[in-house]
């Protein structure tokens, strides 16, 4: 009787032993598969991340970008949707891990701003935010009136890539006028005491760059001028076009003051981007600077335009 209880009590711990045996064995191939799956995981972002680089199709998308946003109609409350954009745009960057530096900003007279100026640098940014060049559409009930009453509002934005010095064209000392004034933003410890922020107009064009942020004179005097050029840059390839589009017998629209997005606050939620057809209900996020899928859409129909 006892060697059987011992053969029992001896069966049990193999069998315990086994259990463990097994435990250890399937740990092992759960760590084995959560390797594999995290490989594949990593793999498919470095697959994505380089078919969306396929979607860069021009000259100077892998440049710094160079955005301008311009309060438009509807007073107040274009003002304020000029301010939201520039927090997108912030938020985008920041998301993505680019630096962002506000190069020049005017104050709206009652709330948000009447234009600014901002620089975003980073590996294919303009690439990426080209997308958001034209007249950007707010509609919502309205903080500003008493009444509360629906409002639409409109914003441009501008949208530049920074150039290198080796431009197809000249620019003339003669032909540019700089002037300085005080600025009217923090910028550096005597930036409010003393003539630091500087206006550059190009005579020949009227194009005017101007930069008050940095913290002295000769900064914004460089900044700004990397602004002209991108301007000057920007007038140089649209003249090249209109003139390709005469040879052609077409008639060039005026693109730039075109709706591209519409975001609808009141009475539903929804953005629509009007080129790509792209949509989605979440406004939050998009105004929290989640941009990609649009930037994305915009890059797909870009190509098939080509």
């Amino acid at each position: 009787m006892k060697s059987e209880v011992k053969k029992i009590e001896n069966l049990k711990s193999e069998i315990t032993e086994i259990i463990e045996l097994n435990e250890i064995i399937d740990e092992k191939d759960k760590k084995e598969w959560q390797q594999i799956s995290s490989q594949l995981k990593n793999l498919q972002k470095e697959t994505d991340e380089l078919e969306f680089h396929t979607f860069f199709s021009g000259e100077y998308d892998s440049s710094d970008v160079i955005i301008s946003i311009y309060a438009g109609a509807g007073g107040d409350d274009a003002q304020d949707w000029a301010e939201m954009l520039l927090r997108m745009y912030l938020r985008w960057a920041e998301q993505n891990n680019f630096k962002a530096n506000i190069i020049d900003k005017t104050a709206g007279a009652e709330a948000g701003i009447k234009n600014v100026t901002i620089e975003i640098a980073g590996h294919w940014t303009y690439g990426n935010l080209r997308s958001e060049m034209g007249v950007h559409r707010l509609v919502r009930l309205s903080p500003f009136n008493s009444d509360n009453l629906r409002q639409t509002s409109f914003a441009r934005v501008e949208v530049l890539p920074v150039v290198e010095d080796d431009l197809e064209f000249q620019i003339k000392t003669e032909d540019l006028r700089i002037d300085t004034f005080r600025s009217s933003g923090a910028g550096g410890q005597s930036v409010n005491t003393t003539d630091s922020a500087v206006r550059i107009t190009h005579l020949p064009t009227s194009l005017v760059a101007q930069c008050q942020n940095e913290r002295s004179q000769l900064q914004n005097k460089e900044k700004a001028m990397i602004i002209l050029k991108a301007k000057l840059h920007q007038r140089f390839l649209e003249e090249k076009k209109k003139e390709k589009l005469k040879l052609r017998g077409e008639v060039q629209s005026a693109e730039w003051g075109s709706q591209i997005r519409s975001y609808v606050l009141h009475p539903y939620k929804m953005v629509k981007d009007h080129r790509t057809k792209f949509e989605t209900a979440n406004v939050d996020k998009v105004l929290e600077g989640e941009l990609n899928d649009f930037i994305e859409a915009y890059l797909k129909w870009d190509l098939t335009k080509n």
